[in-house]
Order: structure tokens, then sequence, then C-alpha cells
């Protein structure tokens, strides 16, 4: 049995009433959902809180999921959505935080690595300088083109099933991952190649 059709399986139970079947779609979904939203929101806090979120919204909407359609598109929908809502709320209600560290919290977020033991201090430091700064240049982007790049490069997702989560055709996340590359290679040309 392949994974998606484990997850159709997950949610056949959902939608009739096996509610601990939510405990496996979260055990298999909760680490690329978190590495999603924290790479779109750019908090710790605030991506658990979404990802948390998002499980609870695939719980409420269990019976509108179709198992014709390809679960990760529909988990990630809802993500993004959340995700938007969320920037866009932040953006009406600018708060300062108490304390300031790189994002937000002080904590290295999901996926994020700690410096090779080989690496000197010089090349360590270069490499977290540039990593913010495509971290910053992709939070920049709008959220379609954010989306794209978070969904194909990061999560692997295919160009169809980035379509199914922005409801538009695979065309068009070609020509929006095109877009959100060039407008990154304008802002990180002072990095070179990266």
């Amino acid at each position: 049995m392949d994974a998606d059709s484990d997850d159709a399986c997950f949610m056949l139970r959902l939608q009739n009433g096996e509610d601990t079947a939510l405990n496996e779609i979260m055990t298999r979904w909760q680490t690329p959902l978190l590495r999603f939203i924290y790479r779109y929101v750019g908090n710790q806090e605030e991506s658990l809180d979404l990802a948390q979120e998002t499980f609870v919204r695939v719980y409420q909407n269990r019976h509108g999921y179709r198992h014709s359609a390809k679960f990760s598109s529909w988990l990630f929908t809802i993500a993004s959505n959340l995700c938007r809502n969320h920037l866009r709320w932040e953006h009406r209600h600018p708060t300062i935080p108490l304390t300031h560290s790189e994002d937000g919290d002080g904590s290295h977020g999901p996926g994020e690595t700690i410096a090779s033991p080989n690496e000197s201090p010089s090349d360590a430091a270069e490499r977290n300088d540039t990593a913010r700064h495509v971290k910053e240049s992709i939070q920049s982007l709008p959220h379609d083109l954010k989306t794209v790049v978070l969904l194909f490069e990061y999560e692997d997702l295919s160009y169809v099933e980035i379509a199914g989560v922005l409801h538009c055709s695979p065309k068009a996340v070609e020509t929006r991952l095109y877009r959100a590359r060039k407008i990154l290679q304008e802002k990180l040309a002072r990095f070179g190649p990266i």
C-alpha cells in the first residue's frame, strides 16, 4: 500500500467515526506540515499553533474530504489558507515583542541544522547570513509565489499537487515558480549562485 492509499484509508476511518485515525495522520504529517508552516510564517511558536489548528480543521472538515483528491494537497490547502489569514491578521494587528530574537522566540526552527564541527566560524557565519537572507526573501514573496516555492522546493510536491492547493492549473504553478525564482534571484544576487 502506498502513502497516498494510507492517507485515504486513514481519512475513511476518520469519516467513519474512528477518531484515533487522526493520530496516525498527525504522526505521518506533523513534521512536513510544521516545516511548511514555519517557513511560511517564520516563527516556531506560531507554527506550532497553526499546525495544531490545521489538524483541528482536518477533523472538523473530515466529511468534506474526497478520496479521489490527494490528501497532501488537501492538507496543505488548509495550512496555506491558515498561514495567509494569520499573516493578514498580524499585518492588521501589529505587535512589538518584549524580547527580540531572530525568529521571535530564540529557538531553532524545525529542520534547521547546527554548524558542523569541521566548519570554520567564518564559513558558518556566512552560511547563516545567506540562509537568513534566503528566508527573509522567501518571506517577502506574495502568498501564491511563497506557497509555490515552499511546496515545490521544500516539500517536494509536484506541479499537479500544488495546483490542487492553489486551485489553479499546473501551468500556472510553473509560471508562478518561475516568477518567484526570478524575484529571489534579484534579491539574492549579491550572494552569487545559491
